[in-house]
């Protein structure tokens, strides 16, 4: 149970002091919140036996009402040092797990779902965040303050008195270990229901037209209804074992009552204690309450952290697969990039992607890479951004491994545009000015003319100051495109890669922005991937790729001249471009 506490030790030794603090004055509370009991007995006994005089009585009085201001005053200091400490640990933890998920690379969220990521960073951390605030509370109170009462029972009223009323105490302790084992593996399968639920909700907001547009709204409806039924049934199995804690407490804390009841009034009758001492330890028994509840809370509340922490530990513990070298050079600027004889297999694959590819790509030159649906033309690109782990000595930079290279370096040098470009529910300036937050105005508007976007603005009621929504959802397939390869060109990248970031645009606007590209990325590596020929057809160099084999290379004129699958795809589409012309001239 309190291996929660062993796993957060280096929280609790860098706040020690916070908790120190607030440890030290619950305790000093838990002493004086025991005095009013004894007070009172004292009272009673000093009526029964007419010795209280006015004088005496005010005297009473005032102590009360002092050790009131003290118990508050110090009440308040300690509940803002402990439940200060669970928010921190809470900001913390978020932050690193935040900072974690943005060094894991693809294969990692291959293996996690979204919404049981976010499971973690809501329902867990803030059972972690309970832990150490309100499980640091029930663990003092459970343990320093049930022993001060028991102290003060033993030693001020009578200590044969006490150990009979507490004759029920083994079976509860048993019992309450028994559900905190029960609660732990019933929790961790709630939350793991919650978070399938979280994706599924995930998943059907972003799908949302496709299911309108296929009128499956209420497969949906019945699927999500299947998945909250599911963590409703389990969490009702974590409640059911919940709910006994108390109840438990209660029928045997009652049974205490009434041994001590019985049996105090057999020593009251026996005169070995005063009627005042037995009021005294009825009060005591009544206080027993809280320690008691707070000891099954106790194990309640740190099944869950622990549940909670072994989840958060779990996704902490898995390494990215792509890491810096002990000695990664820092290189600053990147001269001629090769491929030598490289393979790729994606780790959830079962079959080469790529297969001994091998191609030397000069600084400064613009390339394009087609190939049909399937080929390899994305994971040619990936070997550059280094999502993945690749064989040593296969790609090279400057002369040099890429895995000997800084990734930071690395990550300096490339913009990219991927296939699914993913726009921020920010303005359309903000998602442009993110590959490069300081960028004057003046870079903003070129690269804005650079994408041939700046026409679009004008259509916009708010102009630059447009939110697109989420995923750019107000904007066009064509917009988003041009939009995000303004913000690759913003940066100023080395290496710039366009991975099908013309598939939405027209041919003439495609033909623009290739040409702007080139005109203004002199001297810059340039890589450019479409399933249009006309795209590529200036390049410097076009690589053909079939089945993650490189089967044609060569400039638009090698290739058309060599009579191969470039060539066919080229004349084809030429000839699907003249068609529509030709039947609108008739």
């Amino acid at each position: 149970m309190f291996s929660v506490i062993g796993k957060l030790t280096w929280f609790f030794k860098e706040h020690w002091k916070r908790y120190t603090l607030a440890i030290v004055l619950l305790i000093i509370v838990s002493f004086l919140e025991v005095l009013p009991p004894r007070l009172l007995g004292m009272v009673i006994d000093e009526i029964h036996q007419g010795m209280l005089t006015r004088e005496r009585l005010q005297l009473f009085i005032l102590f009360f009402l002092c050790l009131m201001v003290v118990v508050y005053f110090i009440t308040y200091v300690w509940m803002r040092q402990l439940f200060g400490g669970a928010f921190i640990i809470e900001r913390t933890l978020r932050s690193k797990y935040m900072s974690h998920l943005m060094k894991m690379t693809p294969t990692f969220y291959e293996k996690n779902k979204t919404g049981d990521l976010m499971a973690k960073a809501t329902n867990d951390l803030k059972a972690i965040s309970l832990t150490t605030g309100f499980g640091v509370l029930t663990l003092v109170d459970s343990t320093i303050f049930l022993i001060v009462i028991l102290f003060m029972m033993s030693l001020t009223v009578s200590l044969k008195l006490t150990i009979a009323a507490f004759l029920p105490l083994p079976i509860m302790a048993w019992l309450i270990k028994r559900y905190g084992k029960i609660i732990h593996e019933r929790f961790m399968k709630a939350q793991t229901a919650f978070g399938d639920m979280n994706d599924q909700v995930l998943e059907s907001i972003a799908g949302v037209r496709v299911i309108r547009a296929f009128t499956k709204e209420k497969d949906d409806q019945n699927r999500f209804g299947r998945l909250t039924d599911d963590v409703l049934k389990k969490n009702i199995a974590v409640a059911k074992i919940d709910a006994l804690f108390e109840p438990t407490i209660k029928i045997l804390v009652g049974i205490s009552y009434m041994i001590g009841l019985g049996y105090g009034t057999y020593l009251v009758f026996r005169n070995e204690i005063t009627l005042g001492m037995l009021v005294s330890f009825n009060i005591y028994l009544g206080m027993l309450i809280w320690p008691m509840f707070a000891f099954g809370e106790l194990m309640n509340v740190m099944q869950r952290g622990s549940a909670s922490l072994d989840r958060l530990n779990k996704t902490f513990s898995y390494n990215p697969d792509v890491v810096n070298e002990d000695r990664a050079k820092w290189i600053n600027r990147p001269g001629t990039i090769e491929y030598r004889n490289l393979s790729f297999q994606y780790p959830s694959s079962s079959g080469l992607v790529l297969k001994n590819i091998s191609v030397s790509i000069p600084t400064g030159a613009t390339i394009g890479v087609v190939g049909k649906t399937g080929s390899g033309k994305t994971t040619f690109f990936k070997q550059l951004i280094r999502e993945y782990p690749i064989e040593e000595n296969k790609v090279f930079i400057s002369g040099e491994p890429i895995e000997e290279i800084d990734l930071s370096c690395i990550k300096s040098w490339i913009g990219y545009v991927p296939q699914d470009q993913f726009l921020f529910s920010k303005t359309i300036r903000e998602n442009i000015l993110f590959g490069r937050p300081g960028a004057s105005d003046y870079d903003f508007y070129r690269v804005m003319d650079l994408a041939s976007i700046t026409a679009d603005m004008e259509t916009f009621a708010h102009g630059t100051e447009t939110l697109v929504g989420e995923k750019g959802v107000s904007l066009s397939g064509g917009q988003k495109q041009r939009i995000s390869i303004a913000r690759a060109l913003i940066k100023k990248p080395e290496i710039l890669l366009l991975d099908d970031a013309l598939s939405a645009v027209d041919a003439k606007t495609e033909a623009t922005i290739v040409k702007n590209i080139r005109n203004e990325r002199v001297g810059k590596t340039t890589f450019i991937t479409a399933h249009r020929m006309s795209a590529v057809r200036h390049a410097d160099m076009i690589i053909v790729l079939e089945n993650g084999e490189l089967i044609e290379r060569g400039t638009h004129e090698e290739l058309m001249a060599s009579k191969g699958w470039y060539s066919e795809q080229y004349t084809k589409q030429q000839m699907e471009e003249k068609l529509p012309a030709t039947k609108a001239g008739v």
